[in-house]
C-alpha cells in the first residue's frame, strides 16, 4: 500500500457569494491548488468532489471549465461530511495504487436558501416534530450544564476564541474579536444558545492535491503525509441516546490514533467540528484531548489556544471561518497543509508537526451522525 501525502491545497475567502455559481466558487481554489503544486490539467488522474447541495454533476460541471475531462469524476453528498468523504477516497485509491495525482474538491453555497436552518429531510420524524440544527444543539447545551462544572460563559468562552483565532485568518468569514458580554447578549437562537454560538451560513470551496510517493517525488513540494484516514456512519439506536457522548467521534478517533500510531497527547493542532459553541467542548472529550467532565476547564484555562496544550481550530473554525457543509472537510485539510509547512501566516502554530481534522455530517432520527471523518496529518521533512 502506498502512502497518501498533500502536495498543494487552497480555497476562497468564505462568505456570502451570492452571484457566484458552484463553478464560479470552486474554480479559483482549484486553480490555485493546480498552480501550487506545479501540474496543469492534463496532469489529474481523477477528481472527487464534495458537497451537500450542488445537484447532479456538481464535479464535471467544475473541471469541465478546466478542460479536464475522460479521467473519472466522482462526487459525494455526505452532509457536512461530503468534502471529507471526497478526501477518504482519494486516500484510498492512492493506498491502492489507483492514482497517483487526484483532485479534492469541497463546494457548498447557501446562499441560495436565503438564511435560516438548512433544510432538513422531511420524512425524518425527528425533523416532523421541529428538530432543526441550532435546537439539537441547544438540547446538547443544556444537558452540558446540567451535568458539567460549567455555565454559559464557558459556552460563549468558545466563540471568543474562535473569533480570536478567525481575526487572523485572511479566509475567515468573521475576522473581529468578541468578548463574552457580547457574545450572550447576541440575538437567542435557542436556550442557551446565542447568535454568535452557531456557525454562520455562507458560501465557499476549497481544494487539495492528493498525491502517491511517486507523484510526491515528481512534483517535489512541500507535502504532508495522510498518516490516518477514517470515515464512519452511524449505529442505530432507540431509546435514550447520551447526547454528550457521541459515539460516531469516540470511534472514529480511536482507530485514526490506532492507524497513526499517535495519541491525543501527539497533536499540535486540532480543526474540529464546532458547528455550535457547545460541540467543540463535547468534541474536546471524545477526541481524547482532555478527560470526560472536563472540557469547559480545558478551554477555560487556555490548553486549546495558542501557548496551551494543543491550538484547536486556528483557522477560526466554523464559528469564524463559516460553514459552506461540503466545503469544510476539504478547508480543514487545507488549514493542516499549511499549518504543518508553516504557511499560515499570522496564526501559525510554532513547530506544528503532526495535526488533526474532524467533521461530523448529517442528523438522522435513531443515529448519532449520519457521518463521520477523522484525518491524521504529518509533516513530511
Amino acid at each position: 500500500m502506498s502512502d497518501a501525502f498533500i502536495a498543494s491545497a487552497a480555497m476562497i475567502p468564505m462568505g456570502k457569494h451570492k452571484e457566484s455559481s458552484y463553478s464560479g466558487l470552486a474554480l479559483p481554489a482549484v486553480l490555485n491548488a493546480l498552480a501550487g503544486a506545479g501540474i496543469g490539467p492534463r496532469g489529474i488522474d481523477a477528481v472527487y468532489c464534495g458537497h451537500a447541495f450542488g445537484g447532479m454533476l456538481t464535479g464535471q460541471r467544475i473541471v469541465k471549465e478546466l478542460g479536464i475531462g475522460a479521467v473519472p469524476v466522482t462526487n459525494f453528498d455526505n452532509a457536512c461530511s461530503g468534502g471529507a468523504t471526497a478526501l477518504h477516497a482519494a486516500w484510498k485509491d492512492i493506498q491502492a495504487d489507483r492514482h497517483d495525482v487526484v483532485l479534492v474538491i469541497g463546494v457548498d453555497k447557501l446562499t441560495q436558501f436565503g438564511g435560516g436552518t438548512l433544510p432538513l429531510v422531511a420524512e425524518d420524524p425527528e425533523v416532523q416534530q421541529g428538530m432543526v440544527m441550532p435546537a439539537l444543539y441547544a438540547m446538547r447545551a443544556r444537558r452540558y450544564l446540567y451535568e458539567r462544572d460549567a455555565d454559559v460563559k464557558d459556552l460563549a468562552g468558545v466563540a471568543v476564541k474562535a473569533r480570536r483565532h478567525g481575526a487572523n485568518n485572511p479566509y475567515a468569514q468573521f475576522r473581529s474579536a468578541v468578548t463574552v458580554e457580547q457574545v450572550l447578549q447576541s440575538r437567542p437562537i435557542a436556550d442557551p444558545l446565542t447568535l454568535m454560538q452557531c456557525c454562520p451560513t455562507g458560501d465557499g470551496a476549497a481544494a487539495v492535491i492528493v498525491v502517491s510517493e511517486k507523484g510526491r517525488r515528481r512534483l517535489a513540494k512541500p507535502a504532508v503525509r495522510i498518516a490516518a484516514s477514517v470515515l464512519h456512519s452511524g449505529q442505530v439506536t432507540s431509546g435514550f441516546r447520551d447526547m454528550l457522548r457521541p459515539e460516531i467521534t469516540y470511534q472514529s478517533a480511536r482507530d485514526a490514533y490506532e492507524a497513526a500510531g499517535v495519541e491525543p497527547g501527539d497533536l499540535d493542532v486540532v480543526e474540529l467540528h464546532d458547528a455550535f459553541t457547545i460541540a467543540e467542548l463535547v468534541y474536546y472529550e471524545a477526541l481524547g484531548l482532555c478527560a470526560p467532565g472536563s472540557s469547559a476547564a480545558y478551554c477555560r484555562e487556555g490548553k486549546t489556544t495558542y501557548g496551551g496544550d494543543v491550538v484547536v481550530n486556528p483557522s477560526g473554525g466554523l464559528l469564524s471561518k463559516g460553514h459552506p457543509v461540503g466545503a469544510s472537510g476539504v478547508a480543514q485539510a487545507v488549514e493542516m497543509y499549511w499549518q504543518l509547512t508553516s504557511q499560515a501566516g499570522a496564526r501559525q502554530v510554532d513547530g506544528a508537526r503532526i495535526g488533526l481534522s474532524h467533521v461530523t455530517g448529517g442528523g438522522i432520527a435513531g443515529l448519532d451522525h449520519g457521518a463521520c471523518t477523522v484525518h491524521i496529518f504529518e509533516k513530511v521533512d
